[in-house]
């Protein structure tokens, strides 16, 4: 076989094998956030620090327990404050939609999940 043509044979499977471990590891990484969904939830934004919780509303739930969630909202409603207290007032609310956020866990009760751990999305 020629030299050139062995070289190439090479760099193919070497590119090939370099890929097949990428997306492999990729996948890995993929799974280790549980994903749930939320029709609508709602995020207080504060002026000094955004809040880190959420609380969503018909949420699927995940079954296993994970480091990390990801969720994604079809509506989130983020209400931002005049002050750090709620005693300062609405400054304004921005509804965004298709949002995805990660979070470190989450409680729920009936209907209602808080996710907590979450940036401001």
């Amino acid at each position: 076989m020629n030299i050139t043509l062995k070289r190439l044979l090479g760099v193919t499977a070497a590119v090939a094998t370099g890929t097949a471990a990428l997306l492999g590891a990729g996948a890995g990484t993929a799974v280790a956030a549980d994903t749930a969904h939320c029709d609508r939830a709602e995020q207080d934004m504060w002026s000094g620090d955004p809040s880190r919780n959420v609380t969503g509303y018909r949420c699927s739930i995940p079954t296993d327990r994970s480091r990390w969630y990801t969720v994604e909202i079809d509506t989130l409603v983020q209400t931002h404050y005049d002050g750090d207290t709620v005693e300062g007032g609405v400054d304004r609310t921005e509804t965004l939609h298709n949002r995805t956020i990660r979070c470190l866990g989450y409680t729920s009760d009936d209907d209602t999940v808080n996710w907590f751990g979450c940036p401001a999305a």
